[in-house]
């Protein structure tokens, strides 16, 4: 069965983003860990903690894709604002330690004008300060659309983050549907070939999640502009291809479309009607 769910909100708690998702059909999901605009987190409520744990574990919910706030730029060219992106995410994953064994994604950012070589440099040098060995989080670099200043729009660019951090066992990517098509990776034709590459690249055991969502603009038009599953450029046809193939499947695949919670589970029912058993 396809590991499939969408953002929830995190307003109430654990244990009710994980009923919100049973509700709509999903068995994974994602949350922000804070406002997606930053800001204090609210303190972890360790016995809703262990309410959600167990109802977890009964309604077999699988991975948790929790998502940093977009204002965290690692490679910012201002010194503060490096300095709240270091905070956040290490504040994030010692809280992430209370579900442990899960996922936490973030965008890795944006050099402003310094140059992807000088951002790259600072990601992975934050990613050292931050990452520890006892953690058991896996801490997901996600594939980027490109514009503007984006640092992560290629392979080669994530791949280089990678191999400059110290604890690579720790990192992976969650490759989002629309920003790589946006990006110049054409999964509608050519999804063996765009696999392929990311393997010789980065190595696919790296692969970690998908966000999946069709894309408002056109193949390679380096926008971020998330369209509803088989209303985008992307298409229906190109969707069921992702959710069957051999090195995806088994993934956890989280919808970031413009929905409610009723279209969120039109959307799951949907593609599990596209698995091939």
């Amino acid at each position: 069965m396809l590991n499939i769910g969408c953002h929830v909100s995190s307003a109430k708690g654990y244990l009710a983003m994980g009923k919100d998702i049973v509700s709509m059909g999903g068995n994974v999901f994602a949350f922000f860990t804070r406002n997606p605009r930053g800001g204090k987190a609210k303190d972890i409520d360790v016995a809703d903690v262990a309410d959600f744990l167990r109802f977890k574990k009964e309604h077999k919910i699988g991975y948790l894709v929790a998502h940093a706030p977009y204002t965290l730029n690692p490679c910012a060219a201002k010194e503060e604002l490096r300095e709240f992106a270091h905070n956040v995410m290490a504040d994030d994953l010692v809280r992430m330690e209370h579900t442990p064994g899960n996922y936490y994604n973030f965008h890795p950012g944006s050099h402003v004008g310094q140059g992807v070589e000088v951002a790259i440099e600072l990601i992975s040098h934050q990613l050292n300060e931050i990452l520890k060995k006892t953690q058991s989080t896996i801490v997901l670099l996600e594939t980027m659309s490109g514009k503007g200043t984006e640092v992560g729009r290629t392979f080669r660019e994530l791949a280089e983050i990678i191999r400059r951090t110290e604890l690579k066992d720790h990192l992976g990517v969650c490759l989002d549907t629309c920003h790589v098509y946006s990006a110049g990776y054409d999964i509608v034709n050519d999804l063996e070939g765009v696999l392929k590459e990311f393997d010789e690249t980065i190595g696919i055991d790296k692969l970690r999640a998908i966000h999946l969502n069709d894309s408002m603009t056109p193949f390679a038009s380096r926008k971020d502009r998330h369209a509803k599953i088989g209303e985008g450029s992307i298409g229906n046809e190109a969707f069921g291809r992702i959710v069957n193939h051999p090195y995806l499947k088994a993934l956890p695949f989280i919808l970031e479309t413009p929905n409610d919670s009723d279209g969120y589970a039109r959307e799951i029912a949907s593609l599990r009607s596209m698995e091939q058993f």
